[in-house]
């Protein structure tokens, strides 16, 4: 993924809720991560998101002072749980439904129609004439 370009390792260690760790436990989940995949990769982190998107002015303070940006999603639906897929007709119009300019799409890799339709999303985002970007991009 690294060598494709892709930005990762962004989430924490063990994805717990930000604001119920103390500014240590917040350092070490974000820190140890980073250090993980410098070690094995040479890659540096630059970005972090929340896991389950929860976060505080408190943890928003500590991650940009550890030097990360915090990104968010603009559009999710539920689709992590393996016992509960939509079918691939009803992920696809859901997702295609809210495509939007500057969409940051989070999709969970355990989800099995995710994965099928993976192609067909990318294809019928730029049919519909949207262009996909890193966040470099961006900032």
């Amino acid at each position: 993924m690294i060598d494709e370009g892709h930005i990762v390792g962004n989430h924490t260690v063990n994805h717990k809720s930000m604001p119920d760790l103390s500014d240590e436990e917040i350092k070490t989940e974000l820190m140890t991560l980073n250090q993980t995949l410098y070690e094995k990769f040479g890659y540096e982190m630059k970005y972090m998101r929340p896991p389950k998107g929860e976060f505080s002015e408190r943890t928003l303070s500590i991650t940009e002072n550890l030097g990360f940006k915090t990104v968010m999603w603009s559009f999710a639906y539920v689709d992590w749980n393996e016992d509960s897929q939509p079918s691939k007709e009803e992920a696809m119009n859901k997702i295609v439904s809210n495509f939007h300019n500057g969409e940051v799409m989070l999709l969970h890799a355990t989800s099995k129609t995710n994965s099928e339709i993976m192609g067909d999303i990318i294809d019928e985002a730029r049919n519909n004439g949207y262009e996909f970007k890193s966040l470099d991009e961006f900032n």
